[in-house]
């Protein structure tokens, strides 16, 4: 049966964005297990979240409507998350370095990931005539999703990765203080992704999208891709 045009372009379209946003939520995630598995804490290995496959990290909110939501409303910052790694940060080793090197396990990744694909345009040019659009595009978000999934996990709220390291970082009250936050950080992402920007208040495209962009200046100019 012949697809329409308009439907194949559509999915090609969708599939350009999404698949490279499950693998770079997917590696995040898995990064974190891995770091945390070497540091002492098996909690994520054997509950199967040491894993490259995707359908053991998708969070039906984070991973698959939230960036819909995104796309469909274009214009914003896309990206997302998965559920996160489960952590027994008492059986790190050290524990409050531990923390950091794991939560920051997950941003490394997206950063290494974005290097990878902007080397990888290079190859472009020597895949069939027919791949080379597509892999470009895949190539191209991949940079872009990698880049501000960095950005974003780096904020310093917890269970952001970046309030993680906050917190790990912080004298011990003052990270008590840090980590109640956790409580309101659905609110918090939701007021700022959604509420705020049809005030006309748009905090994530300088929070998280300016920084990604500089970011991107940069690995383009180390690349060559300028």
């Amino acid at each position: 049966m012949m697809v329409p045009p308009q439907v194949a372009d559509g999915i090609r379209n969708l599939a350009v964005w999404v698949i490279p946003l499950i693998l770079s939520i997917t590696l995040h995630e898995a990064a974190h297990g891995i770091v945390a598995w070497r540091l002492g804490d098996d909690t994520a290995k054997r509950m199967g979240r040491v894993s490259a496959n995707p359908a053991n990290h998708i969070d039906p909110f984070g991973t698959i409507l939230l960036p819909g939501m995104l796309l469909l409303m274009g214009g914003g910052v896309m990206f997302g998350w998965a559920k996160p790694v489960p952590v027994n940060f008492g059986r790190l080793h050290p524990v409050r370095l531990g923390m950091i090197l794991v939560a920051a396990a997950g941003p490394v990744t997206n950063l290494l990931l974005a290097l990878i694909s902007a080397l990888l345009i290079y190859a472009v040019p020597y895949l069939p005539e027919a791949g080379r659009t597509f892999a470009a595009a895949n190539l191209k978000n991949s940079i872009e999703i990698n880049l501000v999934l960095a950005v974003f996990n780096m904020l310093p709220l917890p269970p952001l990765d970046g309030g993680r390291v906050l917190v790990g970082l912080l004298p011990r009250q003052l990270a008590y203080k840090v980590s109640q936050l956790e409580r309101y950080s659905l609110v918090i992402l939701m007021v700022g992704l959604f509420l705020l920007p049809l005030l006309g208040f748009h905090p994530f495209s300088w929070l998280v999208g300016l920084p990604a962009e500089i970011l991107e200046g940069w690995l383009f100019h180390i690349t060559g891709l300028m």
